[in-house]
């Protein structure tokens, strides 16, 4: 009899691990898109003054084209991680600085998008300005792309800061010229953020928030978000200057796939 007993105890161990990370699928219900939890807001309603640039509603990105699940320009966060961010902002304003989001919660069909343009390996559109000196090859291998992520359980944030007051940006126009992400700024696409030594989503290892080539003032423009947001509860991934993660995550093992859009938050503030 004891080998039942040890049989089923693996396979009650083995079921809950699977369900340790969890996936909410892309419909609720046949033909209809889940909605946010009661835990989600949108950042502008918490932090209006934040400035907001959602690149995957855009053209202006890595992959070339507007993002499966993005739907909007908006910003949707865990409340806390907003409550948080408007914290910062308000500290930050006293300073001189705004914050400005490129990218909040991110559906898990947007991930699949990325997994998907990174298989095909003849889309090199837009490499000239997001990963000038990296093979699309290396992408999974090192890390750029994965079939998960984080801004999926909506606590994660990438941002950056803009002096006050803020310029006006000239939109970008599909198959205009492209500029190195790692470029100096004057000579890279127009964002009127401080300059932190590279562009946003740049696939470079320049962009590791501690790269000792980063020198001067573009490396004190990014110690300045780093110890603002880090005194207030957020993780800087390494790799990457703009990726903050507030903690303790709300949905730690949730990843979400409703649509980013003022619609999956019908009846929430």
């Amino acid at each position: 009899m004891t080998r039942p007993i040890i049989w089923a105890r693996r396979l009650v161990t083995t079921f809950a691990a699977l369900l340790a990370v969890t996936t909410v699928p892309a419909t609720a219900h046949a033909g209809t898109d889940p909605e946010a939890p009661a835990g989600f807001v949108a950042l502008r309603s918490v932090a209006p003054t934040i400035l907001e640039e959602i690149r995957y509603a855009t053209a202006h990105n890595f992959v070339g084209e507007p993002v499966d699940g993005y739907r909007q320009p908006l910003c949707i966060l865990t409340r806390p991680a907003a409550q948080a961010l408007a914290e910062a902002q308000a500290g930050l304003l006293r300073q001189g600085y705004s914050l400005k989001v490129y990218d909040c919660y991110r559906p898990q069909r947007a991930v699949d998008h990325f997994v998907r343009w990174a298989q095909d390996l003849d889309d090199q559109a837009m490499k000239a300005e997001f990963y000038p000196d990296v093979d699309k090859t290396r992408l999974f291998a090192d890390g750029y792309i994965a079939e998960k992520s984080g801004h999926s359980r909506g606590s994660t944030v990438d941002l950056t800061l803009v002096k006050l007051p803020a310029l006006p940006t000239r939109p970008y126009h599909p198959g205009q010229p492209l500029v190195p992400c790692t470029a100096p700024q004057a000579e890279r696409f127009p964002d009127n953020s401080v300059d932190m030594g590279t562009g946003y989503d740049c696939f470079d290892t320049l962009s590791h928030t501690a790269d000792p080539r980063v020198q001067g003032a573009q490396r004190a423009n990014r110690l300045l978000l780093k110890s603002t947001l880090e005194s207030l509860g957020f993780v800087n991934l390494a790799e990457e200057w703009w990726h903050y993660t507030f903690k303790p995550e709300t949905y730690p093992d949730t990843y979400f796939d409703f649509p980013v859009s003022a619609k999956s938050l019908t009846g929430r503030p």
